[in-house]
């Protein structure tokens, strides 16, 4: 299980158009916006990437790097990137879904073509949103069971200038006995 202020896992994947990912090598002076997400075939994900798009400048100003990732091979993910007409947000894909367990994100088995029509992938993983800090350990995390009910990337923007403004630590850190 991730823990607040501990490493995560590494996470090295290409990007959508070229280059690769690499968590490790991220420079953002206040981290990482990460959002895991189901794959093309999902249609609440690409409405709500197309919010995260929309305040990718907003992270940024703040210092927030962000990036969009799922297990979709560069074809899927360059249509997902294409259909929500991203230009700020980066995409990574090829996910292993070994790599997508040690981020704590659950897997779901295929159910066939969805609601617009696109198949699902044989295994796929679930959506999780994640703050990394610049020394990568987690500050944020949410991971979902479900498509539904999903943090508001506006809200996480709000998040992160209450914890510029107080220096407000990761919380959620206690491991010892309960």
């Amino acid at each position: 299980m991730l823990m607040p202020r501990q490493p995560v896992p590494s996470l090295s994947l290409p990007l959508v158009g070229g280059g690769a990912f690499d968590l490790a090598e991220e420079s953002s002076p206040r981290g990482t916006a990460i959002c895991f997400y189901r794959g093309l075939h999902c249609p609440i994900c690409a409405k709500y990437l197309e919010e995260f798009e929309k305040l990718a400048d907003d992270f940024a100003e703040r210092g927030v790097g962000t990036i969009a990732i799922s297990s979709d091979g560069e074809e899927r993910a360059a249509e997902m990137k294409s259909k929500i007409n991203a230009e700020k947000l980066r995409f990574g894909y090829d996910l292993p879904l070994a790599k997508a367990r040690e981020w704590g994100l659950y897997i779901s088995t295929s159910k066939g073509k969805t609601s617009i029509g696109i198949e699902e992938p044989a295994l796929f993983s679930e959506p999780g949103l994640f703050l990394i800090n610049p020394d990568n350990t987690l500050y944020y995390m949410s991971v979902q069971t479900m498509p539904f009910v999903r943090p508001h990337f506006r809200e996480l923007l709000g998040a992160v200038d209450f914890a510029i403004e107080k220096n407000y630590p990761a919380r959620g850190e206690y491991t010892g006995e309960v």
